[in-house]
């Protein structure tokens, strides 16, 4: 566990897209509280915040794997880290629309 904190805390130091992400989970955590969210829709919002920091966490370790094997402009290193980043962006985008379809009924009920 001791290791787990240490790579949490020092990808959180190092990564400035983690912090946005804890950010923006924080962020959904809070609305999830706000709103009556019901017991599925509470669960998938913690998955997709949980897959979403997990993505990261294996891009942030590929990307320091990869500094390690070739220099960092090698061409198959740039591959690998944009392959790496499409792969968060997508888990990110795909945790947008999850949110967006479980908030926005609550967002229009709360301005109705």
């Amino acid at each position: 566990m001791r290791d787990a904190w240490a790579g949490l805390r020092l990808t959180f130091q190092n990564e400035q897209n983690f912090r946005l992400q804890i950010f923006f989970a924080l962020l959904t955590l809070l609305l999830a509280v706000i709103f009556p969210l019901r017991e599925w829709e509470m669960m998938l919002v913690i998955l997709m915040i949980f897959f979403v920091l997990t993505m990261e966490l294996l891009n942030t370790a590929l990307e320091k794997f990869t500094d390690l094997l070739k220099p960092r402009l090698h061409t198959y290193v740039k591959t690998v880290k944009d392959i790496m980043a499409a792969a968060v962006f997508l888990t990110a985008l795909g945790a947008a629309v999850v949110g967006l379809m479980i908030f926005l009924p609550h967002f229009i009920s709360f301005f109705e």
